[in-house]
């Protein structure tokens, strides 16, 4: 398996508020930094987003990709796998919630494969800016929400 990047945050608003963020795809470009169109291709029974379809913009980094997602019965995590990607080769990373005190502690873990070589320090800091930058995007919206 690949290196994973995994960092956390602690975000002052319940589980069941942020994972309904993280769970609303189409809103994504509102909020996260350099979505520029997400589409939900397939829900499940339950309404839940199965596989989602998504188009980023970052400056020099571009790509589209379609991810499926696995989430917890007991609305806690969310896992997710790349079907298909332009830059990517592999792509599989989860969030986890726990309630901490008054706020919840968000967990993210991420590994990345790209189909272009890159070397595993520079892809371990991108994964960590990706990461970071992230949380940081959620907190935002989860306690402006709140």
């Amino acid at each position: 398996m690949a290196d994973e990047s995994t960092q956390s945050i602690v975000i002052d608003a319940p589980p069941e508020k942020i994972m309904a963020i993280i769970a609303d795809f189409p809103s994504y470009p509102d909020w996260a930094n350099g979505m520029k169109e997400v589409e939900v291709l397939g829900t499940s029974a339950d309404g839940r987003a199965e596989q989602v379809r998504f188009a980023i913009d970052q400056g020099p980094v571009k790509d589209e990709y379609t991810l499926k997602y696995d989430w917890a019965p007991d609305g806690l995590s969310v896992q997710w796998n790349l079907v298909k990607g332009t830059m990517q080769k592999s792509q599989h990373g989860s969030y986890v919630l726990e309630p901490s005190g008054t706020g919840t502690k968000v967990t993210y873990t991420l590994s990345v494969q790209l189909v272009i070589p890159m070397i595993g320090l520079f892809r371990r800091k991108a994964e960590k800016l990706i990461l970071d930058t992230a949380l940081k995007e959620l907190k935002k919206r989860a306690e402006k929400a709140a």
